[in-house]
């Protein structure tokens, strides 16, 4: 039996893509041996492997009406302009408003790590299922941390960043980890072309004291673009399926219209109802 592996970039609000395809993948009995999501990605991907079937979905439609999800509000309490305590914490605990069902998330024999990037180094980390705590989702917070527009967060004893920085689509690491063929859900067309940071002196000032989370932001788009050279060779040799945001769309990372969110989660169950045949001979063969 061939291990199979689903690989979700991250990429914000733009991540209502792949919500969609993901609840396709459930409404379908499609699973995975393993999964890696980076950033938005790894939170789609929890509650993909916990089997929440449009849970993912309100985390782009409803929850950022909320002011404490994102801007002022976030600012002020948190420090950063995501709230990532109120969507990762306040939210996401089992007392909170839309839980994670940690017990399936656990019990799942699908493996799951979440990207992040070490603060000090500027390198790649992948927290790996059992670093998931009830009521402690710090992984993939931290997976989720806009470096410079959030701060950092402390897990098990070292600063982390997001997980985009450093290792943006994560297809290695799956083969690393054994898997014979992947499913990659991109949150950005097929064509994407990743140009260098902007504002370089704000975010170098702002991360002072992290200079080699500084130079991954310099560094950043020849990563990405390393990230696509192979995933797009791992298609070319039949290994790897890739799910990519197929028409024109407005697309943010910031963008917290639920209109937007809603036609992007609708894209990507389309895209689902086009590929399902081709996917299911690719995880058939």
């Amino acid at each position: 039996m061939s291990r199979i592996g689903l690989v979700l970039e991250g990429g914000g609000m733009k991540c209502a893509y792949g919500a969609g395809v993901l609840d396709c993948f459930l409404e379908g009995d499609i699973d995975f041996d393993y999964c890696i999501g980076v950033s938005a990605g790894a939170a789609n991907g929890a509650g993909f492997v916990a089997k929440q079937h449009g849970r993912s979905k309100r985390f782009y439609t409803e929850h950022p009406q909320n002011p404490d999800y994102f801007g002022v509000k976030a600012v002020i309490n948190e420090g950063g302009l995501f709230g990532l305590e109120y969507i990762y914490a306040t939210l996401s605990n089992e007392d909170g408003e839309d839980p994670l069902d940690y017990d399936t998330f656990a019990s799942n024999p699908c493996d799951y790590e979440a990207v992040v990037t070490d603060a000090v180094t500027g390198e790649a980390v992948y927290l790996p299922k059992d670093s998931m705590r009830r009521n402690d989702y710090r992984p993939v917070m931290a997976s989720s941390c806009l470096p410079a527009l959030c701060k950092p967060i402390m897990f098990r004893g070292r600063y982390f960043y997001d997980g985009g920085v450093s290792d943006a689509i994560p297809c290695k690491r799956a083969f690393d980890m054994g898997c014979d063929k992947i499913v990659v859900v991109l949150s950005k067309p097929r064509d994407f072309v990743k140009e260098p940071e902007k504002h370089k002196p704000i975010y170098t000032r702002a991360l002072k004291d992290y200079p080699k989370m500084a130079e991954a932001l310099d560094k950043r788009h020849l990563m990405y673009r390393e990230c696509q050279r192979q995933m797009f060779s791992y298609e070319a040799a039949g290994k790897a399926f890739i799910f990519a945001i197929s028409r024109p769309a407005r697309l943010s990372t910031y963008n917290m219209d639920a209109k937007v969110s809603e036609d992007l989660y609708d894209l990507g169950r389309r895209d689902y109802a086009t590929e399902c045949a081709r996917l299911r001979a690719f995880l058939e063969a």
